[in-house]
């Protein structure tokens, strides 16, 4: 399908610009950020691509209708322009979610609840027959998204959140969204030919991340996607896009990847993940104190998810570990970027080091920091 179709890649807050980078390199069209994620712009196969390769977006949404709108009745009818037989078979079961920023209608589960009678409406009009409901694991999502007086609807080209890549098999406490960590090293820059450590590992997922990276792994690579129930879909351009990234992987990566924790459980966890994602010979993992490790080579990128310190207790520990935190890099890690994501905005004072940039992201709807420390010979210390 040669057609240019609409399509918006959500993502987290933060990561808007690298997500437009790496949909440009995928070849993308009509590339406009926007607040949590991008339109873009494509034929059939660049989505097949966006879902396989993308590491920073959570989904890839397919616009079907954009208009204005008054009442729900005009919802409704938005909703049942669309030929969805065309779209889906009637045995796939659906989910219908409505967002909106601003708009004056009433109830957001009342207008769900019309753009389902119009999808149920078109199937049975056309067939006789409609689609069941499944809230937890549907076939396809219908996504609306309403502004003060702007309608979109979108089909859900993803199915499962892009972040759920397939490999996780442990999680520690708080472990971060892949897309999340993924979209972190691109804003800190590395490159997959630099060393690159994360000193509290906790599940791995920088370590996992960076490692795809490295060895170019497509981030879908073991999952399915919503699209293939579509009835458009063209399973031999499916799989030559999918035998094309297969061919492209590399069996190590160039680089030094390395993780370390204090806490033997934690780390049989991140090997568990680094095992199941095919990723374990590109990572050196450790038993080491982050305070107390020496930097692995003489140079690198740092990075970093300490906990938040949302508990009383967990604030005093933190309020110590970050003056230490500071001293460790100053004394060990002199010629490497350090950087710090965190939602304790207290860490900025407390480590005691002149942060050279501070960029603002949401791990959900937790405002959050990533702070960048490059550590180069001489003081880069606060007084004090």
């Amino acid at each position: 399908m040669k057609q240019v179709f609409h399509y918006f890649a959500p993502c987290p807050r933060g990561l808007e610009t690298v997500l437009a980078q790496e949909l440009a390199e995928l070849d993308a069209q009509g590339i406009v950020p926007t607040d949590g994620g991008v339109i873009f712009q494509g034929d059939w196969a660049l989505m097949y691509r966006a879902n396989l390769h993308s590491r920073i977006a959570s989904r890839i949404l397919w616009r079907l209708v954009e208009r204005s709108y008054r009442s729900e009745d005009d919802i409704y009818k938005a909703a049942r322009s669309i030929e969805w037989p065309s779209l889906f078979p009637v045995s796939c079961t659906i989910k219908v979610m409505v967002t909106g920023i601003g708009s004056k209608l009433r109830s957001l589960d009342f207008i769900a609840l019309k753009v389902k009678d119009a999808v149920c409406d078109g199937f049975r009009t056309a067939c006789g027959e409609r689609p069941s409901v499944d809230t937890a694991k549907p076939d396809i999502r219908i996504h609306v998204f309403l502004t003060d007086r702007q309608q979109t609807i979108y089909v859900d080209t993803s199915g499962e959140a892009l972040f759920k890549r397939g490999y996780r098999r442990e999680t520690g406490d708080a472990p971060l969204r892949e897309n999340l960590a993924a979209g972190i090293l691109k804003l800190a820059g590395w490159q997959v030919d630099e060393p690159l450590l994360d000193p509290m590992c906790g599940s791995g997922t920088f370590l996992v991340e960076a490692a795809m990276m490295a060895k170019r792994m497509a981030p879908g690579r073991w999952r399915s996607f919503a699209f293939e129930r579509f009835m458009q879909f063209d399973a031999a351009l499916w799989n030559e896009i999918k035998q094309r990234s297969l061919a492209e992987e590399l069996p190590s990566a160039s680089c030094a990847i390395y993780g370390s924790d204090d806490t033997p459980a934690v780390l049989a966890a991140a090997r568990a993940n680094l095992e199941a994602a095919g990723v374990s010979n590109a990572v050196v993992l450790e038993e080491a104190d982050a305070l107390e490790r020496e930097a692995p080579q003489a140079s690198g990128v740092l990075i970093c998810n300490p906990p938040y310190g949302v508990r009383l207790e967990e604030q005093t520990w933190l309020d110590a570990l970050y003056p230490m935190l500071g001293h460790a890099l100053k004394q060990r890690f002199a010629g490497w970027r350090a950087y710090y994501f965190t939602a304790d905005l207290r860490l900025a004072k407390l480590i005691r080091l002149s942060a050279s940039k501070r960029t603002v992201l949401f791990n959900g709807a937790l405002e959050c920091r990533l702070f960048e420390y490059r550590m180069v010979a001489g003081s880069n210390r606060k007084p004090g």
